[in-house]
């Protein structure tokens, strides 16, 4: 697991920067991928290909038959998966770092200049340096999550067309320079597809995680703008005095000369 340490400590610093359930799709990702690949899928398939047998002699046919029947190991595609998943949040993470360092030097700037200089406050961190999840901030995390759906779905339909969802135990190959065709068995194959099953589960799962976090902050953001709307159209209308003169209708030359007459008769009445 030393080799996962880097990317690790990176994907940790995301959990502050996230909603919930990105934090609950970073414990999916540590947990049942990281974790499991490298304590017991690696096991499972270190003897894939010294373990198969095919029913010849001929040398070279065996290695490839193995290369033809899997064009990539299941655990370097699987890295692959975890890798190009793990990068659209690493670039969500570069871009919440650098605009939290850009609102501490404004925020010191402020502190060092005083009250009096009219400068704009931080609008995504708080004191606390807690990010706020809005703006531009937050089209840069609804395109990671995009880019994230795209990647596992991908991955997804190319685990099924590059060797489906089962582990066969036996598979037939002709390929040069097999004198003919040759029977081959793989070692283990139970095991390897209760494994390739367990991954394929995650990776649906992280898929699923993904598009409520998008529905989650759609709802959310949208949900509260057209609240905040509908508020302040409530409002207006209760006080109408709030409205401005220029939404007051205009009178015409001839209704403004017969108001005009008629203010003059009632100031003369008034005086009788």
């Amino acid at each position: 697991m030393g080799d996962w340490g880097f990317l690790s400590a990176l994907l940790d610093k995301v959990q502050s920067h996230s909603t919930v359930i990105g934090k609950i799709w970073m414990s999916v990702l540590f947990i049942f991928r990281i974790l499991v690949l490298g304590a017991a899928a690696e096991n499972v398939w270190s003897d894939e290909q010294s373990s198969l047998v095919c029913n010849t002699l001929q040398p070279g046919c065996e290695n490839v038959c193995y290369d033809w029947q899997f064009p990539i190991s299941h655990i370097r595609f699987w890295v692959l998966q975890i890798i190009f998943v793990s990068t659209p949040t690493l670039v969500y993470l570069g871009h919440a770092v650098t605009i939290i360092q850009q609102e501490n030097k404004l925020r010191e700037k402020i502190q060092s200049l005083g009250d009096g200089h009219m400068l704009k406050a931080p609008k995504y961190t708080d004191e606390s340096g807690h990010v706020k999840i809005k703006g531009n901030l937050l089209g840069s995390y609804l395109t990671q999550l995009f880019f994230k759906i795209i990647l596992e779905i991908a991955f997804i339909i190319g685990q099924y067309y590059l060797y489906g969802f089962i582990m066969i135990a036996k598979f037939t190959c002709s390929q040069s320079p097999c004198p003919y065709t040759v029977e081959c068995f793989m070692s283990r194959p139970t095991e390897k597809t209760i494994f390739i099953i367990f991954m394929l589960v995650v990776a649906c799962v992280s898929l699923v995680l993904n598009v409520i976090e998008v529905l989650y902050l759609l709802y959310t953001k949208v949900g509260c703008r057209s609240s905040k709307r509908r508020t302040h159209n409530i409002t207006s209308a209760k006080n109408p005095a709030s409205f401005s003169p220029s939404w007051q209708p205009k009178l015409s030359a001839e209704d403004a000369l017969m108001q005009n007459k008629m203010n003059i008769q009632l100031e003369n009445g008034q005086s009788l």
